[in-house]
């Protein structure tokens, strides 16, 4: 997947002007490539349109104008794009008590040897970024890679078409499943297929 470059950014006042337009558009391309795992844990899987907005947002949000932080808002972003053969997605591990989810976060150590993409029955277990990781606590927001075993987009698409794609979480504090499918599969396979 094609990495977002600065000649894709536009300047400020321009994004600023834009931005009631495109809003709508990202929130509902955001919508489209959501995928709840249970009552805690939703997915957001990523392409060159969400990591566009993504940075565009920062941008706007933080002010930054300057060349070289641009460029390293851009690079650090870049980062989410999934690689050939994969997908990616942020993880929000989501509760409404902020209480409850500390909690959540120091009890979901080791969620890194407990998320899969299973195809066709096949686990393949989602990387996560180790930086991100903790000894006693995760973090709510998780940058996540799901190796898809070298099937291909139609492959990958004819699969979800026939439910035989799903998330699954066994952590031993948090246990979820989901069927990935319907208008996500194929937002996904397109994906795949660029």
């Amino acid at each position: 997947m094609k990495p977002v470059t600065l000649k894709e950014i536009l300047p400020f006042e321009q994004y600023e002007l834009l931005r009631p337009r495109f809003r709508p558009l990202f929130i509902a391309e955001k919508e489209r490539r959501r995928l709840a795992v249970g009552e805690h844990v939703t997915l957001l899987f990523e392409n060159g349109a969400t990591v566009w907005y993504q940075v565009e947002e920062m941008l706007r949000t933080e002010r930054i104008s300057a060349e070289p932080a641009i460029r390293h808002e851009i690079d650090t972003y870049n980062e989410l794009l999934p690689r050939p053969g994969e997908l990616s997605a942020t993880m929000l591990i989501e509760y409404s008590d902020a209480h409850e989810r500390d909690a959540a976060l120091r009890e979901l150590v080791g969620l890194e040897r407990h998320l899969w993409l299973v195809l066709d029955g096949r686990r393949e277990r989602v990387r996560f970024d180790e930086r991100q990781m903790g000894e006693d606590q995760i973090s709510s927001v998780q940058f996540v890679r799901f190796p898809l075993g070298g099937l291909d987009a139609a492959e990958f698409l004819k699969l979800a078409q026939a439910d035989q794609v799903t998330v699954e979480i066994d952590h031993p504090k948090l246990s979820a499943r989901a069927v990935l499918t319907g208008p996500l599969a194929h937002a996904l396979a397109s994906d795949l297929a660029e």
